[in-house]
This record gives structure tokens, C-alpha cells and sequence, in this order.
């Protein structure tokens, strides 16, 4: 399993290593299953109603796990050969991924009660929302966008793939090793949710040319009507400067959840490092990639924003030396967000 998370995941296996035990294999296991289900979902070279079909599926074989139950896997033959012939990161992992899901929910299927039932709530809520994205895009193209039409949908949307996340994962530390600390439960799941919805807002604008490129426009219609834009029109670098405005807005919006992700990281006792640790690091790279977001034409898709394994290294190096000095360590987000882009 440790071989396995560390071909399917960039920088979200640094934060699982560095977990305590009690919580590691929970997280570990329902990332798994969610990758899995994203990569159903994200296979275009199969056609939409075969990926439906294997996440329908592949949510029940979640759900019989979770009831303690062993079920037969889906059948993921085509699922897995398309990987050889996609493009992008850790797609021949993926294949792995895919055929090794029965020790994945093997693992599952052996937890206790509870977090059966937590891991099988976030992937339901997970798979609720592939499947919507599936719906919604499922015939798209380059010269037949897709888009989501309201606030309201892209809201739905980025809390079931991620917002819901920060829920289980607080419910999950709350359980074992901050168990007993006194800590406000509501205000920490409501802001592990927004913790959540920051690192997906943030993937969204990262990603916005290539997804256009692939007939999917997250940024909802009826916002850029306001701005006399179509989806369309994202396709020409050219649109920025109309497009700024709103892009801008987005912007401090996922400024704003990841600064409720640093809320909610520091709300934990400081001797829990290893949790805040974990914790920080997506919400610093995500701030950085924020950065890089402001100083480049996003709509440009010739020079992809991503942050290089050397850049997040810095950024994790940097908050573990930090760490000892807990006035400082604190300040370190607002830090990082007042300094220029990396060049």
C-alpha cells in the first residue's frame, strides 16, 4: 500500500507520511478509493456510459465493504488498458491502482464500524459528484463546451469532491488523536469544509485552459454572462483582460478558504505536529500556486502553472524548521502570501 500511494499521489503523500499511526491507514485507504473513483471518472478514452456504469459500481463495492461485507470488484479491463494510452501524471500507477482496488477495500472491509462508516460517507459524497461532472460534460469537447451554470452548482460541486474531505477528516483526528482536546466542533468542520473547497478552487483555476481544452468550464455561466463572456472564449489568451476581473474574484475567494484552512490548522494544540504539519502543507503550495496564478495569463496554455517537487520541498523544509518556534510558525501563511512569485 505504501509503494502504491507514493505512484498515485504528487505531494498528498508527504502529508500522509507524516500522519500519526492511529490515523494514517484511514486517510490512506479512503484517498485510494477516491483516486480510484477519479480515475473511472476521468478516463475519456472510454466511452461515458462504461465509466458510469464502474463508478456506479464501484460505489456499491464501497458500500458493501463498509457494511463488512466482501463483494466481487468491477470490471475494469477497459478502464485499466486506456491507461497505457493516456496522458498525463501517474497514469501507469493508475492502472495499478485500479487492479490492485480489491486489497484497497480488503483494507476497508476490516476497519472499525465507525470509520467504515466515515470513509464510506466521504466517497459517497465524493462519487455523487463525479458523477455529476459525468452528466454534466460527459459529450463535451473542445468545440462544444460544457459548463457549470451557477455559483450555486460550482459550490455543490467543490464540496463533494473535496470539501467533504475536510469533514471526514476532522471527524477521523476527533476520534483518535484529538480525542478529548477541547476544541469547537463546529467551527472546525465548518472550516476544514472551506479547508477543503480552497485546494479544489485552487485546482480549478491551475487547471482552467486544459480543462477548457477538454469541453469543461468550471467557471459558471450566469458569472461570465455578467461579463459579456462565453466559455468559448476562454480558449483565446487574449480574453484575459476582460476576463481579470472575475478570474480576480476567484482569486480571493480561494484565498480566503485556504486562510480558513490555516484557522483550522492552528486551532490544533501545537504538540500535535504531526497533524499540523500534514495539515500545512497543502494550504502553503496552495497559496504559492495562487501566487504564480496572479502573475501569469492563466488562459495561456502554453506555459501550464505548477509548481516544481523542488519549490514544495522548500515550502515543507521550511515549515518543519519553523515548527519550534510556534509565534512564527503561526505567521507563516500570512507570510508566505506577501511574498512575490517564484520566478
Amino acid at each position: 500500500m505504501h509503494k502504491l500511494l507514493r505512484q498515485v499521489s504528487r505531494s498528498f503523500y508527504l502529508t500522509l507520511q507524516v500522519l500519526p499511526r492511529t490515523i494514517k491507514t484511514q486517510l490512506s485507504i479512503a484517498y485510494l478509493l477516491a483516486r480510484a473513483a477519479d480515475t473511472i471518472a476521468d478516463t475519456g478514452l472510454v466511452q461515458v456510459p462504461k465509466r458510469m456504469e464502474t463508478l456506479l459500481q464501484l460505489r456499491k463495492s464501497i458500500e458493501e465493504a463498509a457494511a463488512g461485507r466482501s463483494v466481487p470488484l468491477p470490471d475494469f479491463g477497459v478502464l485499466a488498458e486506456a491507461q497505457n494510452e493516456r496522458e498525463g501524471d501517474g497514469t501507469p500507477a493508475e492502472r495499478t491502482l485500479l487492479e490492485k482496488l480489491g486489497s484497497v477495500l480488503e483494507a476497508l472491509r476490516n476497519f472499525t464500524e465507525n470509520d467504515r462508516r466515515w470513509v464510506r460517507d466521504v466517497l459517497l459524497t465524493i462519487t455523487h459528484g463525479q458523477e455529476l461532472d459525468l452528466i454534466r460534460f460527459g459529450t463535451a469537447s473542445v468545440s462544444q463546451i460544457a459548463s457549470i451554470e451557477t455559483e450555486e452548482d460550482l459550490d455543490e460541486y467543490i464540496y463533494c469532491v473535496a470539501g467533504c474531505v475536510g469533514k471526514f477528516w476532522t471527524k477521523v483526528c476527533r476520534a483518535y488523536p484529538l480525542s478529548g482536546v477541547q476544541i469547537d466542533d463546529e467551527t472546525m468542520i465548518s472550516d476544514g469544509i472551506q479547508f477543503g473547497k480552497g485546494l479544489q478552487l485552487v485546482n480549478i483555476l491551475r487547471d482552467l485552459p486544459k480543462d477548457l481544452h477538454h469541453g469543461r468550464c468550471y467557471i459558471p455561466k450566469d458569472r461570465l454572462a455578467q461579463y459579456g463572456l462565453e466559455p468559448h472564449q476562454l480558449l483565446d489568451p487574449g480574453s484575459i483582460d476582460q476576463f481579470n476581473p472575475l478570474y480576480e474574484q476567484y482569486l480571493k475567494r480561494a484565498e480566503l478558504y485556504l486562510s480558513k484552512g490555516w484557522r483550522y490548522t492552528t486551532t490544533i494544540p501545537v504538540r500535535f505536529m504531526r497533524i499540523r504539519l500534514a495539515c500545512s502543507w497543502p494550504i502553503l503550495i496552495g497559496m504559492r500556486t495562487l501566487q504564480q496564478l496572479r502573475s501569469d495569463n492563466v488562459l495561456d496554455d502554453r506555459h501550464r502553472i505548477k509548481l516544481s517537487r523542488v519549490d514544495m520541498r522548500h515550502l515543507i523544509i521550511r515549515s518543519a524548521a519553523l515548527y519550534p518556534f510556534p509565534g512564527i510558525w503561526s505567521r507563516l501563511f500570512e507570510k508566505v502570501k506577501k511574498e512575490p512569485p517564484l520566478v
